[in-house]
């Protein structure tokens, strides 16, 4: 029997897309809502995917639920596939009364709450089927959830990592100078949306005390406007050091031009693709036991794992890196193997058939 899916992804990641052309490929019958006007719609046209424009504007949007329900009724799916807050709340109201299996995706550890009446009309939610953790350290979040007798069964909580091909990274390195970072300095980098759970200031005050002589940069890749980090990186003694560069559509040129990369999240840490992108093109990583990044990130192997919201550790580990340029190749090379041979692609997208199938088969 075919399975029709409607997908709904209010942020088509290429991870995301490229499961969705691959499991249409393998012979599902998937339709995607998703924004029209994103980068990468093109890319789900291109490979014969059908596209809905349904726009989720808020918690509640009448209209869009309207679409939606009325989207659902005429094409008879058989499983509706979220990603996103908003598309799931408006999911949820879209389908009441109706017979259609839900499947919605988790990508972050932690804000959730049985206490919390919001997070029961989203992931909570008893109509949904099965929630796709993206690492194994939110799935686990979900079983030690207190009270005990609240918690969701393990039957609904399935691991299925984001996976990537290295047939993406293949952009040369950039040119760093243009950013004010001189052409032997030996970069550390980080990529994110600023947040205070993403732990920039911690990385910035691991920069500190590093010897003048090593000429050691750091290049802050996305939106990192905040006063609070205004503040730090201005009173930090390695200022002069620290190069903000702002949001790029495409920030693998940067990574790949980078020594070190380092993800100091402090919590709530999901599978954090820029350091899949960073492990992809050989850098050795930095990254703090939090969430899934102990699960990107084999210790000593293809980097390091430090504890949270300790800037000594990271900066003992990049001391550790710069010392030793034989022992960033190893752990690089490591680093871009194990992207390749546990985080692939093609998996991601036979998991997600499989979960399908069993979906159905209940």
């Amino acid at each position: 029997m075919t399975i029709k899916a409607l997908c709904i992804t209010e942020d088509p990641d290429r991870p995301t897309v490229a499961t969705f052309i691959g499991m249409h490929r393998a012979g599902i019958d998937l339709a995607v809502v998703c924004p029209q006007q994103h980068y990468r719609h093109d890319e789900l046209i291109d490979a014969g995917l059908k596209t809905i424009p349904i726009e989720f504007r808020g918690r509640y949007d009448s209209k869009a639920i309207h679409l939606l329900r009325e989207e659902l009724d005429k094409g008879k799916y058989d499983i509706l596939h979220i990603l996103g807050n908003r598309a799931l709340q408006n999911g949820l109201i879209a389908t009441r009364g109706m017979h259609i299996r839900i499947v919605v995706y988790r990508g972050i550890v932690g804000n959730v709450s049985f206490f919390n009446p919001i997070s029961w009309m989203r992931v909570l939610n008893p109509r949904i089927d099965r929630i796709i953790c993206v690492a194994d350290a939110i799935r686990k979040y979900f079983l030690q959830m207190r009270p005990k007798f609240l918690r969701i069964s393990s039957k609904r909580l399935v691991t299925i990592h984001k996976g990537h091909s290295l047939d993406w990274y293949t952009s040369s390195p950039a040119n760093l100078q243009e950013f004010g970072i001189p052409k032997e300095a030996f970069v550390v980098g980080c990529v994110a949306t600023y947040r205070p759970r993403k732990g920039i200031e911690v990385l910035v005050e691991a920069m500190a005390d590093l010897p003048d002589d090593w000429n050691v940069h750091l290049i802050l890749i996305g939106d990192m406007a905040s006063p609070k980090l205004d503040q730090k990186i201005s009173r930090s003694s390695s200022a002069d050091r620290i190069h903000r560069v702002g949001y790029v559509k495409d920030a693998t040129p940067l990574t790949a031009a980078c020594d070190v990369f380092v993800m100091p999240s402090i919590k709530r840490e999901g599978l954090a693709r820029s350091v899949i992108e960073a492990m992809a093109y050989r850098i050795p990583t930095i990254v703090t036991n939090c969430g899934g990044s102990p699960e990107l990130v084999i210790d000593g192997v293809t980097g390091f794992v430090v504890p949270i919201k300790n800037p000594d550790a990271i900066n003992s580990s990049i001391r550790r890196m710069y010392k030793d340029p034989d022992m960033r190749r190893r752990m690089g090379e490591s680093a871009r193997q194990r992207i390749d041979s546990t985080f692939r692609i093609q998996d991601t997208i036979d998991k997600t058939i499989a979960l399908y199938r069993s979906v159905l088969s209940q």
